[in-house]
């Protein structure tokens, strides 16, 4: 998607996608997906994103006509979204900013769109082409800069049950 690069500026914890994304039990991850994702998101096109792919994604606006909007509003306060494999958390949102600015930007963009405050570092890695990757080997979506790291998150990536 993007050029390579060795990192990116702010907090970005980067990965070796050699090691990372390589070949195990279920694709690019040891299991498939959880069975019963939340938002009511298609686990057949999140097993196909999530574990057997590294560059494509679901469609644009595909997290408009789930359940997450009727589910989340700006009074659900921080949303914890958990990967759809492994059930780790790898966002926060939102977070230095209001849920109307997270939600205006995730509809311009077409997809979540998260800042690098909201990434739980400690589960998501930055790989040198911009792909976004958890830590078990989950293809989440890509870091897309627009002055600032603006991580672009398939909804089904992220939309796991915690463990």
């Amino acid at each position: 998607m993007g050029q390579r690069q060795d990192s990116f500026s702010g907090p970005v914890v980067m990965g070796d996608p050699d090691i990372i994304m390589s070949q195990k039990a279920h694709g690019t991850t040891e299991f498939p997906v959880q069975s019963n994702l939340r938002y009511n998101c298609d686990g057949e096109v999140a097993d196909r994103i999530c574990c057997y792919n590294r560059h494509y994604a679901e469609h644009s606006g595909y997290w408009l006509k789930t359940s997450f909007m009727k589910e989340i509003d700006e009074n659900s306060g921080e949303i914890t979204f958990y990967d759809s494999v492994s059930g780790k958390p790898l966002f926060i949102a939102p977070r230095g900013r209001t849920f109307d600015e997270f939600v205006r930007e995730s509809k311009a963009h077409g997809w979540p769109s998260f800042r690098d405050d909201e990434v739980v570092w400690e589960n998501v890695r930055i790989l040198p082409d911009g792909e976004t990757v958890s830590i078990d080997g989950t293809h989440l979506g890509h870091n897309i800069p627009d002055g600032n790291n603006r991580y672009c998150i398939n909804l089904v990536s992220v939309a796991g049950n915690p463990n």
